[in-house]
């Protein structure tokens, strides 16, 4: 392993996390004058974002705001980005942290065009993480048709294989580099801005809604990646266990949230996410019969509301009030059988469907991964910003769970504390 000094710039700012958020952050800063370092684990930048069919409140796709983004930080040498790369240590107080970071090979360097030829070539796969595992992807890849750097990565799984003689063979451009290794780096800034945002809860927690045991219990994520069109199915959604197409769906909505056994907190965008879902397979199958089993609707903001009045108005959308108890398979069929109480009518009832769609709960990424700094949590992971204090804050899904709209508007005003503290250096 490597070390390298990075050059101390005073009045900096390190930004945390490279979705919408970190990415807002950075920019905001970065925009007014200030030097920000951009740090992501990933390989790309734009976060959940980026694995969305459309958002809120226009049913953009994710390429209309995340272009843009993507073009400001090419355009501005203030903003120094760093992918595959995790905090190690934080050390200091507001105005004076020295932070370490550790970055991991890419084993693709900046000669890479994107033309393919390492991919076209490797034969090993492994698992779509951008897709949630629903597909493989080869060991050599770009990890979606938009990812920024626009940069191949090849998995070190194939390191002094065969498949890495050809992917070093094949590119014309010498930008397959196995001699990279993994360094740290070391440098000073004066505030800190974590944008570390979140996952999803993991379903398979959650015994009675059949996730991993049935393969037409799926995810909203899953439903997101099925739906867009650089998805695993091209933008079709079908029923995994088949690929038929779906006459019936049922939502189930709080699927781990407002649980004290789960997520005891309501989660804010499952929702809205599940009508927006809901338009999607109304785009695909007009006649599909859709329920969605809910405990009650939140849909803050007159927009939201006036989208979930007009999804009421579907005929073929059907909102039942009561929390699911059950999902089962129906043998030999691959249907999914819901059971649930109906809240209003007192009466139990059994929906079978083509398959069911868990809105799973919004969890902090910091909960499952311990951050490296001094820094106020909640039980549940969300960070607490101590703004008395000041130096470091916390911003977007890190801080409480937010849709893309509170994520902007919220880092905006984070990066005004940020500088606040170099100001008052």
């Amino acid at each position: 392993m490597t070390t390298d000094k990075a050059t101390p710039a005073s009045g900096s700012i390190l930004v945390v996390g490279g979705g919408i958020s970190g990415l807002t952050t950075a920019l905001e800063a970065a925009e007014t004058g200030y030097e920000v370092f951009l740090v992501e684990k990933n390989p790309y930048l734009g976060g959940r974002v980026a694995q969305l069919n459309q958002y809120f409140p226009k049913l953009c796709p994710p390429t209309c705001g995340l272009e843009i983004n993507f073009r400001r930080i090419k355009d501005n040498p203030k903003v120094k980005v760093f992918t595959l790369a995790e905090v190690e240590n934080v050390a200091g107080s507001p105005g004076n942290y020295d932070v370490t970071l550790k970055i991991s090979p890419r084993y693709v360097n900046e000669n890479c065009t994107n033309c393919g030829e390492c991919a076209d070539v490797c034969e090993t796969e492994i698992s779509n993480e951008f897709n949630f595992g629903i597909d493989r992807t080869k060991a050599a890849y770009l990890p979606h048709p938009m990812a920024f750097p626009a940069r191949h990565v090849i998995s070190s799984q194939i390191k002094g294989t065969d498949d890495a003689k050809r992917c070093e063979e094949a590119c014309k451009y010498d930008a397959v580099d196995f001699a990279m290794e993994p360094k740290t780096l070391n440098f000073n800034v004066g505030s800190i801005v974590w944008a570390t945002g979140w996952e999803p809860y993991d379903a398979t927690k959650i015994d009675n809604l059949g996730f991993g045991q049935y393969p037409n219990v799926i995810t909203n994520m899953m439903m997101e990646r099925y739906a867009a069109p650089n998805g695993p199915t091209k933008g079709k959604i079908l029923r995994p266990s088949d690929s038929k197409e779906p006459e019936s769906i049922a939502f189930v909505q709080c699927a781990g949230s407002r649980d004290e056994n789960h997520l005891p907190y309501c989660s804010y965008i499952c929702c809205m996410a599940s009508l927006k879902q809901a338009t999607y397979i109304r785009e695909r199958y007009p006649d599909a019969r859709i329920y969605i089993f809910y405990i009650d609707v939140r849909a803050p903001g007159q927009r939201y509301e006036k989208f979930y009045k007009k999804i009421k108005e579907d005929k073929n959308i059907f909102m039942i009030k009561g929390k699911v108890a059950e999902v089962s398979e129906e043998a030999g069929t691959g249907n999914i059988t819901v059971v649930a109480e109906n809240a209003i009518t007192g009466e139990k009832i059994t929906q079978a469907v083509d398959m069911a769609v868990l809105a799973t709960g919004m969890q902090p990424t910091a909960v499952n991964t311990r951050l490296p700094a001094d820094l106020k949590m909640t039980e549940d992971g969300f960070m607490i910003n101590d703004f008395e204090k000041g130096g470091m804050f916390a911003t977007g899904c890190a801080n409480k769970p937010s849709d893309v709209v509170s994520c902007n508007q919220n880092a905006t005003g984070m990066a005004l504390k940020a500088i606040q503290t170099l100001v008052k250096r």
